[in-house]
């Protein structure tokens, strides 16, 4: 490249520089005084001044990113001079010889805790990676103030914009932190364009293909559509017009993330997936206190010349989403008999389903929500050592909840996809502990039933009850998985592995074998895999010791038959459940020509245990056999 060409490619940059300035500027200039924007142009000229040697990977000057960083903070989330400032100056400690101190003699306390939250501290060691130092650090601003996540989450974004110019590598790391914490992040704090883009995003640069295609099919479908859903449209603008109600409306297309994220969880293929967009009516109205009206006002005139479809309405005007998302919604069938989904917000709704926790910002709007992560951030910092850190917080964070209550009617917030347990720790704290069966709606059901909006949901409790470890694959909530991980960490753990065919029980005569990696399988010594391995490995056989432990239980089966009469099972059941007072989990029993099979299984501590019940059934009158066998797999 000659001088020329240079000159005139950085004659382009310094245009295009100054006119993204220009823009913050005259953004700021309409809210705040005279002397915050001199502020803000104080800040952007120290800006260019710290990193006026540096350049990005794309080849720019590298002050066009906390320029455009400094943009979404303004115009995106519309928030004041020191969090714009904060946002100029973000990388100036961590990338030039400028110091916290510099920043805080020039522009105040304030302004230096923001761009001290958001450098990233370098260290010789860290705690547990860079990455997830980075991340606790973020978090912990949360117990003083929000802006400093949200500066952070405008870094994110405007990186992940720009993200072409990386490597693929770089590109998969970015994407992947950016899919884990900071998308649902957004989401919790009721950013849902911020959470939605950054999503899209990601999955953009992880699965360039697979979002081509994606995004091919959709151009292609809407380009198919297009008349139908603008003739709905305009039938809709009518019919409201004519009952005198003002409104604007939005076509609304759905994320290609989002697309694919629900043909993975609904298993089908792009063509079967419904509400790719979604129809926004939008109303002005006085004051908050007439949107519900309004908003049924709407639902009434629409449904009185579209049908309904039944079970379709979702109320969030009442029922907000935890992040704060208010509107109303139902699908109408359209002309082409398809069901339209349809959003019935006002103005305020709109703005603060994208500014989220930035909207209306006082302190009770974000208060209760900040109150509930803050003691989850606390508690996971607590309990760090019986659960990962960053799997204790982002089990907080989740795309989607659901609103469930308790038969008093106190409504419980709780991820889409929770099940009653989770529910059951959110209530009963450490009592979800003893949780042994649910009530739904009325509806007897187990604890890992998964819940639904709107669902009244009961717990039943026994004090002797403990939870089934399995339990931990079905809950979702950071309460329910802190404890039940907690309660398997202090359960005792067998020494050996057991055979998968023989299922041996302490008291058995036992044999071991030591695999390569060192781990030990027990057999019973007449087992056939046993004979086989101590012919071929005579040398890896080892003697164990396989003692009985009240704390443990094994499962067994045993198989019964007799001749039938009144009560035979009763007695069956009686010698296991009142003599030997153990639980039965399975039982199957058939009766032809008077002759009884039964096949009962249950948990025992030891083969003499197993045996004891075995010689007490063995006793009962018409009972004519019965011996262990072989469980179900």
């Amino acid at each position: 490249m000659d001088n020329n060409q240079q000159c005139n490619t950085e004659e382009c940059y310094a245009q295009k520089i100054q006119e993204s300035a220009n823009h913050l500027f005259a953004t700021m200039a309409k809210r705040v005084s005279p002397e915050d924007l001199a502020r803000v142009h104080e800040a952007y000229e120290l800006a260019a001044k710290a990193h006026s040697k540096q350049r990005r990977k794309t080849g720019e000057p590298y002050i066009i990113h906390p320029v455009a960083v400094a943009r979404i903070i303004a115009e995106e989330l519309e928030l004041g001079a020191n969090p714009v400032i904060a946002a100029l100056l973000h990388d100036v400690v961590e990338d030039t010889d400028f110091t916290i101190d510099d920043i805080r003699a020039r522009f105040g306390d304030d302004v230096a805790f923001l761009v001290g939250v958001v450098t990233k501290q370098k260290k010789d060691k860290y705690d547990f990676s860079q990455q997830v130092d980075n991340f606790r650090q973020i978090l912990a601003s949360v117990q003083f103030d929000i802006r400093a996540i949200l500066i952070k989450l405008a870094d994110r974004l405007h990186n992940m914009r720009t993200l072409d110019s990386m490597r693929p590598d770089k590109q998969m790391k970015i994407a992947g932190e950016t899919d884990y914490f900071y998308a649902p992040l957004a989401n919790r704090l009721g950013l849902y364009h911020v959470k939605s883009e950054l999503e899209n995003l990601s999955f953009r640069y992880r699965c360039p293909r697979e979002y081509a295609a994606l995004d091919a099919r959709l151009q292609k479908e809407k380009a198919e559509k297009d008349a139908s859903i603008k003739a709905f449209c305009d039938k809709v603008q009518q019919l409201l017009a004519d009952a005198g109600i003002s409104v604007r409306i939005e076509i609304r297309y759905r994320t290609l993330y989002s697309i694919w994220r629900k043909m993975q969880s609904s298993e089908c293929d792009f063509q079967h997936i419904d509400d790719k967009h979604y129809t926004r009516i939008i109303y002005n109205t006085e004051g908050i206190e007439q949107e519900k009206w309004m908003s049924l006002r709407i639902y009434s005139v629409l449904t009185d010349s579209f049908k309904e479809r039944p079970g379709s309405v979702a109320n969030y005007i009442n029922a907000p989403k935890e992040n704060g998302y208010q509107s109303f919604h139902v699908k109408l069938l359209n002309a082409q008999g398809v069901w339209e989904e349809v959003h019935i917000s006002s103005e305020r709704m709109t703005r603060n389903s994208r500014l989220g926790c930035a909207a209306e910002r006082t302190e009770e709007n974000v208060k209760s929500w900040l109150e509930k992560f803050k003691a989850v951030l606390q508690d996971v910092a607590y309990h760090n050592k019986e659960m990962e850190y960053m799997d204790g917080v982002t089990a907080s964070f989740y795309n989607d909840d659901i609103m469930v209550f308790t038969p008093k009617g106190q409504s419980v917030i709780l991820p889409k996809g929770a099940t009653a347990l989770d529910f059951a720790y959110e209530i009963l704290n450490n009592d979800g502990q003893h949780a042994i069966y649910a009530r739904i709606n009325g509806k007897l059901a187990s604890v890992i039933t998964v819940l639904h909006r709107g669902d009244c949901v009961e717990i039943g409790t026994d004090k002797n009850a403990t939870p089934d470890p399995d339990w931990i694959a079905h809950v979702l909530t950071y309460r329910a998985k802190r404890n039940l991980r907690a309660y398997i960490a202090l359960q005792p753990t067998a020494e050996y592995k057991r055979c998968t065919q023989c299922h041996p029980l302490p008291g058995d005569e036992v044999i071991g074998f030591k695999a390569a990696d060192g781990t030990i399988t027990m057999h019973k010594r007449n087992c056939h895999e046993a004979i086989r391995l101590a012919s071929q490995y005579g040398d890896s056989i080892v003697s164990v010791n396989f003692e009985e432990n009240n704390s443990l239980l094994y499962p067994v089966s045993i198989h019964i038959r007799g001749i039938d009469r009144y009560h035979l099972l009763r007695d069956i059941i009686d010698c296991i459940t009142e003599k030997q007072n153990l639980s039965i989990t399975k039982l199957a029993t058939a009766t032809i020509d008077h002759i009884v099979e039964c096949t009962i299984d249950f948990p025992v501590h030891s083969a003499g245990e197993l045996q004891e019940a075995i010689n007490s059934i063995a006793e009962i009158p018409n009972v004519d056999e019965v011996y262990r066998t072989s469980l179900d797999q």
